[in-house]
């Protein structure tokens, strides 16, 4: 097994459009959450969510190549450029060694819809030829790997809100056992629009509390659903002495990865979250590290099926070390990114350890007796980190969890 380290890292969330904007955002507690301006939410019970403010895609795209693309493609080329800037990792590395794992829970839905109302309202001959390319789940994957000429491993996962975590994982496996020197890695979504707000209201998922400060609180006892949000999350893997060896600068290492399912039910997690809690062991196994001194980023959703079988999992995984443990989410402040969202936290983890402070849940005001782990409410707290888990669980059963450790010396 190869030591896999993180070079690079690059972002579009609703706090910030780059990685200091991002970590600002999340060091002052920065609220993303807003009014949905997308579209008149007039006849909708939902009437907030998460999005990406101020995104400028001529930063990464020539004006003629926009028509061609759909909105999760260009956050995530975004993030991957931001995140080959950062990592000085072009030219660096053989292009048959170089992969790309960005994957999306959605794609190019905007596209559909688009273009089916177009189908409708036009005929077949109006449908853009651009339609397929620019919908299809793996698009934003090969855009990224033409773009940096990529021919080594291409795998875009597609495991819901746990898509990310899983792509990042799978590509520190590729590396780890030699299949390539450097991935690209991470995902996107773009999915504020009607028929998805819509569908995710449906199945009693989001929630309806029109107030942006109190509709995502994470592990309080008011929560009621989780906020919809949107962007891209990309991060540089790189073998270890490949990385030394041309002076990178290394944010952390992957010191571990969980990949498990619950099989038990659609969208709900296992009350007992076997699945989580085996996925969170099976990524602290070997990682060395321990509940002193950990920041463990949760999948904190703001739903009450969710949250409280999180914290079950925690208390299985890490025992008594559960209490330990500095907990905190996030999507307090982001919102639910979906197929970005373990991205965001997997940077969120490095840049937690890299400045040694936890960010906040904010909004978390009356703790849910279930919910008893210390889960850093409202401003972030300063701590020696000494690794950092990052746990996404996703629609369909789907468990993650990414280990990160220190690269001393």
């Amino acid at each position: 097994m190869r030591r896999v380290v993180v070079t690079g890292m690059g972002i579009v969330s609703p706090i910030g459009n780059n990685i200091e904007e991002y970590w600002q955002g999340l060091s002052q507690g920065r609220l993303g959450i807003g009014p949905i301006t997308r579209f008149d939410t007039g006849d909708f019970k939902v009437k907030v969510a998460a999005q990406v403010k101020d995104f400028d895609p001529l930063l990464y795209f020539k004006k003629s190549e926009l028509r061609k693309t759909d909105l999760f493609t260009q956050y995530a080329v975004g993030a991957a450029q931001q995140a080959a800037q950062d990592s000085a990792i072009e030219g660096t590395v053989e292009p048959h060694r170089l992969g790309v794992y960005v994957g999306s829970g959605i794609g190019g839905i905007s596209t559909i819809i688009a273009e089916s109302e177009k189908m409708f309202r036009e005929g077949p001959r109006h449908i853009s030829p651009y339609l397929i390319p620019s919908m299809i789940g793996n698009i934003a994957a090969g855009t990224i790997a033409i773009r940096f000429q990529a021919q080594g491993p291409c795998l875009p996962v597609v495991t819901a809100c746990a898509t990310s975590t899983h792509a990042i994982g799978e590509a520190y496996r590729a590396i780890a056992h030699g299949y390539a020197d450097a991935i690209f890695a991470g995902g996107a979504e773009a999915g504020i629009i009607p028929i998805a707000v819509a569908g995710f209201t449906s199945c009693m998922a989001l929630t309806h509390n029109p107030d942006p400060a109190t509709a995502c609180v994470p592990f309080d006892a008011r929560r009621d659903g989780f906020v919809m949000g949107e962007g891209a999350a990309v991060v540089v893997l790189e073998e270890y002495e490949h990385a030394v060896a041309r002076g990178a600068h290394i944010y952390g290492e992957v010191r571990g990865y969980g990949n498990t399912c619950d099989a038990y039910h659609i969208t709900a997690p296992h009350p007992q979250a076997q699945g989580a809690a085996r996925a969170i062991t099976q990524a602290l196994e070997g990682s060395g590290l321990t509940a002193d001194g950990l920041y463990i980023n949760a999948h904190g959703t703001s739903t009450s099926l969710n949250d409280k079988a999180e914290t079950l999992a925690f208390k299985e995984a890490l025992g008594e070390g559960a209490y330990k443990a500095a907990i905190s989410s996030t999507k307090s402040m982001t919102g639910h990114m979906l197929g970005a969202a373990g991205g965001a936290e997997a940077i969120a983890c490095l840049l937690a350890m890299e400045h040694n402070l936890v960010p906040p849940t904010i909004g978390l005001e009356e703790p849910d007796p279930d919910c008893d782990l210390d889960y850093t409410p409202k401003t972030a707290r300063p701590m020696k980190i000494t690794g950092a888990l990052s746990t996404s669980l996703g629609f369909g059963g789907h468990n993650a969890c990414l280990a990160f450790g220190r690269v001393d010396g």
